[in-house]
């Protein structure tokens, strides 16, 4: 084993004991483009000495049991993550609750540059015409959370810009708020093919970057637009109508639960509950809707 390899393993442990489970994303230098070669030949199956065990630089999930097969019931089996994905692990450990704004910044920086670089979802990544992150204030204290990009999102890079998006804008303003002021992103940064629904498989595969925006932003409130974003957030299969007028617990930050924009396009007589769910939201913050 070569000196680089073994100094990258024992930084693996010490990082480990330190009780950090993923490594931010880091630029090195052409020349020492070896060097990084061998470190990454590091894995988990590797010797370990006894009570230590190897740190993975990827999202945390509960391994499968081997012998489990396909179409027992069981959740469905992940696509190994590639090369360049394993490399971007969330840098959410690395947070700060009072981080100054260019920390901030520079962190959500970080972690788009390892989503452009994703194909955990290789069907998504073929078919994308780029990914798309996430927009706002960095310091928001409303983080808004969506279904997934539609071909205008697709299109531009920034989420909510379709019909549904400026329906959501004109939602924002008739709070009193503005777009810049919070902070928008979505389930998937990939667009699904035909605008299907996210599968739980796809979600999971993106939820460690949201789980970075989330814990990066640290708002004091999230809005859940839709039964997509709402179950995969908070791990329910409760309907969306339920979830209504009541506030969830995430983290730090309380959630709100409401009809997506586009099915306000579909169903304008559902309008009225959402700016109930807003008025809802509002009262809770110590707020009142601008007089129109």
């Amino acid at each position: 084993m070569t000196n680089v390899s073994r100094a990258a393993r024992q930084l693996l442990r010490d990082l480990q004991w330190a009780g950090l489970t993923h490594l931010p994303r880091v630029t090195v230098p052409e020349s020492a483009r070896g060097q990084e070669n061998s470190a990454e030949a590091v894995s988990d199956t590797e010797t370990a000495s006894p009570g230590e065990r190897p740190v993975a630089a990827g999202p945390a999930r509960s391994a499968p049991s081997r012998g489990t097969a396909r179409g027992t019931g069981s959740r469905p089996a992940e696509k190994p993550v590639s090369s360049p994905a394993v490399r971007t692990a969330s840098v959410s450990n690395t947070v700060q609750n009072d981080d100054p704004l260019p920390v901030r910044q520079e962190k959500l920086a970080a972690v788009a540059a390892c989503v452009a670089e994703c194909d955990r979802c290789p069907h998504l990544a073929q078919t994308r015409t780029q990914t798309v992150f996430g927009v706002g204030n960095p310091q928001a204290r409303i983080l808004f959370i969506g279904e997934a990009p539609g071909a205008d999102e697709d299109r531009t890079g920034e989420p909510f810009v379709g019909k549904a998006g400026q329906l959501l804008t004109k939602i924002i303003e008739a709070c009193g708020w503005k777009r810049e002021e919070l902070y928008l992103c979505n389930i998937l940064r990939c667009r699904p093919p035909e605008n299907r629904t996210p599968t739980e498989v796809e979600a999971q595969n993106c939820r460690e970057y949201l789980d970075a925006q989330i814990a990066i932003v640290d708002p004091e409130y999230i809005v859940c637009w839709g039964s997509c974003a709402a179950q995969n957030l908070l791990s329910t299969k409760e309907p969306i109508g339920k979830m209504r007028q009541r506030l969830f617990q995430h983290g730090r930050a309380r959630v709100l639960c409401t009809y997506h924009p586009s099915y306000l396009l579909r169903n304008p007589a559902a309008k009225k509950p959402v700016w109930d769910d807003m008025k809802f939201l509002l009262a809770e913050m110590g707020l009142q809707p601008p007089a129109h």
